[in-house]
This record gives C-alpha cells, structure tokens and sequence, in this order.
C-alpha cells in the first residue's frame, strides 16, 4: 500500500498534484478513473482474496452439474443368473435371466428400463443440458453487463443450478421429466462461469488477473474430482441421491453469496451507481476508508458505459468492426478448444480402462492445468500460450489413435489421453482470460459468455463422435487433434493483452489499442 492516492479523493490532495493535475490531466478521464481504481484495488488485501475465493468456488458446483451425467446416466454392469445370456443385453435367448450388478435405482438406464433404447432417448437428457446451456447464454449473456450486475446474475443462476438439482432428484418420474429438468440445469449454470470469473478480475488490481481467474479454475478441477468419490458413496443407493449431494451444499453456497458477495464496483462506476461503488470500494479497497470520498468525481466525469437496455452490450460488441472481430475469432477458438475439453471425458468409456479411475485422472489434470495456467500467465504472452497448448493438445489426442493400435502401450495411451486433455484445459484457462483482457467492462461479461457458449457448442459435437469412435477411434481423437489444433492457430489474428490494463469503455479500448499500435484492435 506504498501509493496512498485514493480513486474518490477529498479535497486535501494539492501534495499530489504534481502526480495528477486534475485541472489539465495528461490524460482522458476515463484513463484517470482507471488509474485511480488501480491504486484502490491493486494491492491484493484480505478482502479481495475472500471475495475472489468465494466467488470462484461457483466453478466447483458449476463442474458437478456439468460432468455428473457421465455416472448418472451410466449403463450399470449385468450379469446371467441361469442359462447362457450372451454379450448383449438386448439379444438374451428365451430361458435365461439376468440382473444388475448394482441396484436397479443406480442409474437413469436401469431405472427407466433403458438398456434397449436408442441413442436418441439415452442421450437426450445429455443434450437436453447442453442444449439449455447454449440457449441460456444466449437469453442471459448481456443481463450482467446491463441491469442485473455481475453479483445478482450469479446468485440466481446458481440458484437456478441448485433448485433444479434438487427437483431432477426429487419429480423425475421419468425419462422425458429427467431430460427437461436437466435443460434448466444447463439453462440456469450458462452464466455462473462467466459471473464468477469477471467479477473475481475486476475486483484486483492487473497484475493479480491472472493469478486470481485461476482460482476459479482449481475450484472447477475440484468439483470435477469430487464426482467419482460421490458416485462410489453412493453407488449402493441411488442415482438421486447423486444429484442431493451435489445441489444441496449449492443451495446453501447461494445464501453465502447473498450475504458476502459484493458488486463490482467498476460495473457500478460505469453504470452511473457512484454511491454503490463506493460502498463496494470501502469493503475490498486496500487504501484506508477516510481516504476515500465522493469529490474526486463530478456528475459529468463519471466513466459511464455503451449499454442502455439488456441487449445493447451485444448490439455495441456487433457495431464496431473491431470488436466483432475479435468476437468472432475468440469464438472458433472456443469451439475447437470445447470439442476435446468435453469430449475427452465422455470418450473415456471408449478407451481399454476402468471409468471410475479415468474419470478420477482426468480430473486430477485439471489441477497441474490450472496450476501451469498460474505460473505461465504472467511469463508468457498469452499468444504463444493458447496456440502451445491446442498445439500440443491436438498432437497428443491423435497419438492416442496411432498408440491405441498397439496393446502393448496401452499405459503410454494414457499418459497421452491425460495429457492431451491437461492441454487443453490449459489452453481454456488462458483463453478465458485472454476473452477477459481483449474487451472493455461495458461488455466484457457479455463476451466472455458469449466465449462460454462457442465452448459449449464445441461439446455439444463431441457426443456424436465419441459415439461413433467405438467403431473407429480416428473419429473420436483423431478430429479432437485436428479441430483444436486448426482452431488454436486463429491466436495470430488476435492483439497481444499481456501487462495491458483493463479498459472501461469501447472509446478506451480503441485508444489503448492505438497506443498499443494494434491494427487488428481497430481497424
């Protein structure tokens, strides 16, 4: 807290001004507010790091939802209890029998009696919750930079989350009352990730960006590891109570944010809501209270944003060219980057090994991923970082194929497998805060959701091509490889964020992008 210069100062700063002549700054308003939230906010402090922590751990019961398919809607293992059944289930000659291995309740299949079904009916809840994410980003993606707030949309879409757990467990009486309940689950998270991680951000100062987006990411790697022990607990009893141990502690992280959480005062600023941000700023600023007051700021010098309705953020992202285009070209990456990132877990029934221990390793590389997104996001330009890792991705994925003609790498396989997919969970992590970094706050939560929905769409393909992979594994990794790889390489056509301070509104980021002399920022 070496710098005591305050955002909001009082009237006695004349010792200052030989640092900000307020009556003929060297530069615009907007840049001058930046700076001054930088020094309130840009020594990490107590505050911030609870608030970050808190907001963050939406990403662990975000991944639970997301990932908890993969044991619910599992088809349970059966065995013959008299006469000669076979390999298929569906083909058991006249006198024998069988029965599950586990309880009939242990999975949606053997409690709706869907072992004969077809792909169509087995996979709808599936799709159905991918489905209601992309649909929900689209309805909900501007409602955090317009009139709801980052704070607000983040409390109800995991309320949302949590209630329509809880109601999946509870009324789902059948295959097609499972499936819509699961389009509101999806619906209702499509906005967590993107809350969580934008409001966790604004609250530091730039340098503590990066470091600070990925404990939203660790959180999600927890999340994803808690699956396999939750399905071992509760193997024996029901796939419902999958889904109570997972919504449940949700529903009362919901009442954490209500009372904890605080808006991001930036989001206030450019809404006009000075008296707000300022309580906001006393709560996780690291300067003292009585250096901050309302005088600094007159009615005319507040940084007020581009959007005046609900939809306006995105009609402002589609108007300048420049913008757009960066909207467009962080899109195809996410698609690319979401095809393996999804599709690698629910490829892993595909592969020669036990679920319950792939399923664990794959989400204990979430960790060294985040964990290597934490040391790298500061050394390395963010660039070179997505285009390395989809890279590096997309040739392990294809390995996979070759190595998986050879039984006796079957280890090496898997090595492959984990590392392709720790790739790829790199590249995510930095290609979230790149989304971060290459918009102003004005839409940056509607970009960064419309970023998270391109992932999405990405794995809403990976289910058709892990089925069809059990016939031929190229169709599976073999276009994981080649579609992350292709997609990574549109880094180039992207500015360069690293060290960058973060723009207010659309005029900033033009005037940062030419100080910068990016043309692609502006042109």
């Amino acid at each position: 807290m070496g710098d005591s210069s305050p955002l909001l100062s009082n009237q006695s700063d004349d010792h200052n001004s030989s640092q900000y002549d307020y009556r003929h700054p060297p530069r615009n308003k907007n840049q001058i507010v930046n700076d001054r939230i930088e020094q309130c906010i840009g020594n990490l402090g107590c505050a911030q790091v609870f608030q970050c922590i808190l907001v963050s751990f939406a990403w662990a019961f975000d991944a639970q939802q997301t990932f908890i398919s993969i044991f619910t809607d599992a088809e349970p293992a059966w065995h013959c209890t008299s006469g000669s059944c076979g390999t298929d289930i569906c083909a058991i000659p006249a006198g024998a029998t069988w029965e599950w291995d586990a309880p009939r309740k242990a999975t949606i299949i053997s409690e709706y009696g869907l072992q004969c079904a077809n792909s169509f009916l087995t996979g709808l809840p599936a799709s159905s919750f991918f489905i209601g994410c992309l649909i929900g980003g689209l309805v909900l993606a501007t409602l955090a930079d317009s009139w709801l707030g980052r704070k607000n949309l983040l409390l109800i879409s995991c309320l949302a989350m949590s209630l329509s757990g809880i109601f999946t467990a509870l009324f789902s009486e059948n295959i097609w009352i499972y499936a819509l309940l699961r389009f509101v689950s999806g619906f209702g998270r499509a906005a967590i990730g993107t809350c969580s991680l934008v409001l966790a951000t604004e609250v530091v100062g730039k340098q503590w960006r990066g470091q600070v987006g990925v404990i939203g990411f660790v959180c999600f790697s927890f999340g994803f590891l808690s699956l396999p022990g939750i399905a071992f607990l509760t193997n024996g009893e029901s796939w419902r109570a999958m889904y109570m141990w997972a919504s449940i502690p949700a529903l009362v992280y919901c009442v954490l944010v209500f009372v904890f959480v605080r808006e991001s005062p930036r989001w206030l600023l450019i809404r006009g809501r000075r008296e707000e941000a300022m309580d906001a700023l006393k709560n996780i600023a690291t300067l003292h209270q009585s250096q901050l007051t309302l005088s600094f700021f007159g009615e005319e010098e507040a940084p007020r944003g581009d959007d005046t309705d609900v939809y306006s953020a995105m009609r402002v992202l589609m108007s300048r060219a420049w913008a757009l285009r960066r909207l467009v070209t962080v899109s195809v990456m996410c698609i690319g980057i979401g095809v393996v990132y999804y599709g690698m877990p629910l490829a892993l029934g595909n592969l020669p090994f036990n679920l319950y221990v792939s399923v664990t390793l794959n989400a204990l590389a979430e960790l060294p991923g985040s964990f290597l997104t934490f040391v790298l996001i500061n050394r390395l330009d963010r660039k070179i970082a997505v285009v390395g890792f989809t890279l590096l991705s997309g040739l392990c994925s294809i390995l996979v194929v070759v190595v998986g003609y050879f039984e006796q790498l079957i280890i090496l396989q898997a090595v492959l497998e984990i590392l392709s997919f720790l790739s790829a969970v790199s590249g995510l992590n930095l290609m979230l805060i790149f989304t971060i970094e290459l918009f102003p706050t004005c839409v940056r939560n509607s970009a960064v959701s419309m970023a998270r929905q391109a992932l999405v769409f990405g794995g809403a393909f990976a289910p058709p091509l892990v089925a069809a992979g059990r016939k031929d594994p190229f169709i599976a990794y073999g276009v994981f490889g080649i579609v992350i790889a292709g997609c990574g390489m549109f880094a180039i056509f992207l500015p360069e964020t690293r060290g960058t301070a973060l723009a207010d509104t659309m005029d900033e980021e033009e005037d940062k992008a030419q100080k910068l002399g990016s043309f692609w920022a502006t042109h």
